[in-house]
């Protein structure tokens, strides 16, 4: 669906891009389902006004004088606001289809094209993990690769710092002009002026907990594979690299001991296929092999937690399936306190792969499950 969808033509349509993604229950899926249906975002904001006043709901679209603000404190703050399908919208991420219809980026915005991996890991990471993740960084760039990471503490820091002479993109959490984590100051100017940091939160917003796995798909969106390095079995890195799985990147893992829980995660990769790699020329080799990303599809059955309010279900009935919502229903049936395992949800739920890990996935962004160890999800109560 997402190469069908034209970029806005001129200001006053990515004015109405911005004021659709920032109504209320509308995320990136819907957005593009609601832009497909109307055939712009000035006929989908009218059709949900409509719908909100026959349906007797308060303002489910986005004030447009906190639009136009927000757009001064974008041009104020001196980031950009890129479209999806922009010339400078990062061309992998524009693959994914959850990618955000809108970017906030500060920085040089030429990095954003250029051929990306991943490094992820643990925040309390250990100085040889650190070291590591620096050496890698830094060696990546010799053969052509710009490192994108989280900023967060630990590996993400090294691996900005390895990468910052070749340039590094930091996805963050929060919004542009929040400096998170505080002690990353310098390293956030730095990126700045050698790289370019990006966010579809608005200006101001606080990193919240239920925003890095959002982020963590912006960071394995825009790169061609992920690289772990220490990470626990229950973590973000996890998380990051089970996106990057779903959208076809390559997984990659340094091993560590068997006794120290920050490698538990990578090694869980390893044994689950992911690439074992040591240095930059295992995995330079290990992307050698043509990359396609999948072709995304727009599936016959789908939902989204986006569409759970009455207002959109009215407004998209046309193009979700009564089916698609019963298939997000049984799932949930399914999921309980303790582990399940995918193949068991898989075999009794009856969808396939590919919808029932979309269906898991918005569960996950919207903070509804957690993952266990041997491929089981929790429901969160």
């Amino acid at each position: 669906m997402l190469n069908t969808i034209k970029p806005p033509k001129d200001l006053q349509e990515k004015l109405d891009w911005l004021q659709l993604i920032r109504s209320r229950s509308v995320g990136p899926i819907t957005f593009y389902k609601l832009l497909e249906r109307f055939g712009s975002a000035h006929e989908a904001l009218k059709a949900l006004s409509a719908k909100a006043i026959k349906n007797n709901q308060k303002d489910p679209v986005a004030s447009r004088s906190n639009i136009d603000l927000e757009l001064a404190r974008i041009e104020k703050f001196g980031a950009q606001l890129i479209a999806c399908g922009e010339e400078n919208y990062p061309p992998l991420l524009a693959q994914i289809p959850d990618a955000p219809p809108l970017l906030q980026v500060i920085g040089n915005t030429k990095f954003l094209k250029k051929k990306t991996i991943a490094i992820v890991g643990a925040r309390n990471a250990s100085a040889n993990g650190i070291n590591l993740a620096k050496e890698l960084a830094q060696d990546l760039g010799k053969f052509g690769f710009l490192i994108a990471s989280g900023l967060a503490r630990g590996i993400d820091t090294a691996a900005h710092q390895g990468a910052i002479e070749n340039g590094t993109i930091a996805a963050v959490a929060g919004g542009l002009d929040i400096i998170y984590p505080p002690e990353n100051r310098s390293l956030y100017e730095a990126i700045i002026e050698h790289g370019a940091l990006i966010s579809e939160m608005p200006l101001g917003s606080e990193p919240q907990a239920k925003h890095f796995p959002r982020r963590n798909r912006l960071v394995s969106g825009l790169s061609r594979g992920v690289v772990v390095i220490e990470a626990s079995l229950k973590s973000g890195s996890m998380i990051t690299a089970r996106l990057a799985q779903e959208q076809g990147r390559e997984t990659m893992a340094i091993p560590g001991s068997p006794l120290d829980p920050r490698s538990k995660g990578g090694n869980a990769l390893i044994k689950q296929g992911a690439v074992l790699v040591e240095t930059a020329q295992d995995i330079a080799e290990a992307l050698e092999r043509p990359f396609d990303p999948p072709i995304k599809k727009e599936p016959q059955k789908k939902v989204t937690t986006e569409l759970s309010t009455p207002l959109l279900d009215t407004v998209i009935e046309k193009k979700t399936p009564v089916d698609a919502v019963d298939a997000r229903l049984s799932v949930k049936e399914l999921l309980g306190p303790s582990p399940v395992y995918v193949d068991d949800l898989l075999r009794q739920s009856q969808l396939s792969p590919t919808e029932l890990n979309g269906i898991l996935l918005e569960f996950e962004l919207a903070g509804q499950i957690e993952w266990q160890p041997g491929n089981r999800v929790t429901l969160i109560t």
